[in-house]
Formats: structure tokens, sequence, C-alpha cells
């Protein structure tokens, strides 16, 4: 993320900004909220005379746009964050229209600013700087291939092979990691490839690496794990391959924190779960880390903002942590499961 510029004063202003990759599309989903006003460059159809006679040549024209937001939408697929509202700098001041933001698409967001938001700018500032990463989880006849975002790991591709032996003179296996091996060629601005899975199939894969395609296998790090696919890629961040990586790293802390949260809660009681609960133990001053998920979050803003927006800053006040979670990813599916709010406590809180 680059910031170009900010203008605010009191909590309310400007932050011009321009997102550099789809990790940045998604933190700006949780940035922009209904009732911000955005500006940014898009086509919008311009009228003429000759363009009311024949309204289907209306002629599209670049310009730069204001609108009042009334929903976001985050289509990771198609690359792309979709701000829609109404019009508030144009000719057309009122009628309906939709941003279109892609990477390298400056915009301008106009609103009343919340701490944890301007710190996921910091954030997403920071992550930038930090090497790509992608995981590679495999086992006989199959792979799986991840790439680490900022809201979790996204499968990219994945490769079965019915049979890995010897047919009709073909070194299957050979063929199969050669396929596995054809879809990291490209992947030169990646610094370090996880390659992760149970037995020996992944020693064999490096090796196979190191014969025909050194450059890949200069940049990979072997994990053992007893599965692959998504609970592989979850196992990798389990046992704290990627923080030997690069420190601080979002997802791996997520996943670490709710493991913490689901002992604590059967073992010490030095946890708690649920928006009211969680109330409570702050209210305590007993509250370690909050951890709340995006989702619930901003749920939460358009219902009870002030509420949230009171407990959040009382955490911080109270020199404690806050932690939001991906619900992109399993560990904040986890925590939506538990209610969206939970908290690791300084000590227990007997139930009244």
């Amino acid at each position: 993320m680059k910031v170009n510029k900010e203008e605010y004063r009191d909590d309310f202003g400007e932050i011009s900004m321009t997102p550099e990759s789809l990790d940045d599309l998604w933190h700006l989903k949780y940035i922009v909220e209904p009732g911000d006003t955005v500006f940014s460059m898009t086509f919008r159809a311009i009228d003429s005379i000759s363009d009311k006679i024949r309204p289907d040549k209306a002629e599209k024209k670049l310009i730069r746009l204001g609108v009042k937001v009334e929903s976001v939408e985050f289509h990771k697929f198609s690359n792309r964050l979709r701000i829609k509202g109404t019009i508030v700098s144009d000719l057309d001041t009122g009628a309906y229209h939709t941003l279109n933001i892609d990477p390298y698409t400056e915009l301008s967001i106009v609103k009343r600013w919340k701490p944890d938001q301007i710190e996921r700018i910091r954030d997403a500032i920071e992550a930038s700087k930090r090497p790509e990463v992608i995981i590679v989880t495999i086992e006989e006849g199959e792979a799986a291939i991840g790439h680490l975002r900022q809201y979790g790991i996204e499968e990219a591709s994945r490769i079965r092979q019915a049979s890995s032996g010897k047919r009709e003179g073909v070194d299957g296996r050979a063929e199969f990691f050669g396929e596995v091996a054809a879809q990291l060629k490209y992947a030169d601005k990646v610094q370090t490839i996880v390659v992760a899975g149970p037995g020996f199939v992944k020693d064999d894969f490096v090796k196979y690496l190191k014969g025909n395609h050194p450059t890949i296998a200069e940049k990979v790090v072997v994990e053992d794990i007893s599965s692959i696919g998504s609970s592989g890629f979850q196992e990798v961040l389990r046992r704290g391959a990627l923080q030997r990586i690069t420190e601080e790293n979002r997802i791996t802390k997520e996943a670490q924190l709710i493991e913490a949260l689901l002992s604590a809660i059967a073992k010490d009681g030095k946890a708690t779960y649920g928006f009211e609960e969680t109330k409570k133990a702050v209210a305590y001053g007993a509250v370690e880390t909050l951890l709340i998920a995006d989702e619930t979050l901003r749920g939460y803003r358009e219902k009870k903002a002030a509420e949230v927006e009171t407990l959040m800053r009382s955490v911080e006040h109270g020199r404690g942590k806050v932690v939001v979670f991906s619900t992109e990813f399993e560990p904040g599916q986890r925590l939506e499961k538990l209610g969206g709010v939970a908290a690791l406590l300084r000590f227990p809180i007997r139930p009244e």
C-alpha cells in the first residue's frame, strides 16, 4: 500500500492511497465503510445532443468522481474492489455509480477515521515490504500450491496424478514432479517456497528441483506435516514455519492466538468469548489481548459502533492488544464460531 496524502484532524479528514496488490484491496474492504466519501478515476457516460437521440451511443469518459458509499465488495478472483454509492461530485449528483478499484488505482477516502483503520493502513505498508511466500504441500501423486496473502493462504492450483509409478517406459513420478515444478517457474518475486508434506515425497521433490530447477531449489524450505491441501497449509502455520521465515507474520500470529485461546478455555480459564462476556472482562481490566473477527467488527460498527469502539479503546488504554482476524482463513472462521469476539486474559474471571 502506498499512501499519497494524509490530511485529517481530530480523526476526521482525507487519506489518499494507492493499493498495489490483492492484499491491499482486501485491507480496503475493511477500511471503506458505508457513509464514507470516496473519490477515484472512473468511466462515466457523458450525454450530448446526439447521445439523447441515440442513447445507446452515449460516450464514456474517464473522469474523477466521488461517491457516498453504500456498499463495498471484495472480488479476489477478479482482483477488484467494488465501491457502490451515490454521486456527490458530478452533474448526476444523487445517481448511483460503482467505482472499480484495481491494483494501482488511486483513491481518496474522506471519513472519520478509527484507530484500528489507521493501524491497518500502517500494517499494509509494512507487509508490502515483506518477501512473497509460496507453500507447496505434496504427497504421492497429489500436490496443492498456495500463495500466502495477508488475509490467509489462497490455494492457487492442485495437481493430481492417478499413478506416480513407471508406466509404459515413462517415469510417472518425474512427470508428476515436473508438473508441480512448472507451476513454480514464474515465481520470480517469491523469496521463499515452503515444501511440506508427510513422508519422503517432499524430500524427493526437493532433490528433483535441485537436479532440474536449481534456481527454484535455492528458495526452498522443507517442513514436515501430516496432511496436504487446506489442512496442510494450516499445519504449516501452526508449526511456525512462516514465522521463522518472516517475523511477525499476520496469519501465523492469528493461528497461534486461536490455539492459545482454545487451550486457555480448556485448561485454566484465562480466556473468554462472546461480546457480553468479553465486555465484562474488559470492565475488570483483565484483557491482555482482544481478538475480533473482521466481519464481526464490520457488523458491530453498523449496528452499535460506539459500543465496540469503546471496548477496543478500553483494551488499548489498559495496555492490552487488539488483534483483528481475517475471516478469509481458518483462524478467523473459528473465532466467528465463538461469537466473533474473544479475549486472552491476565487472570481468570469467575462467572457471576
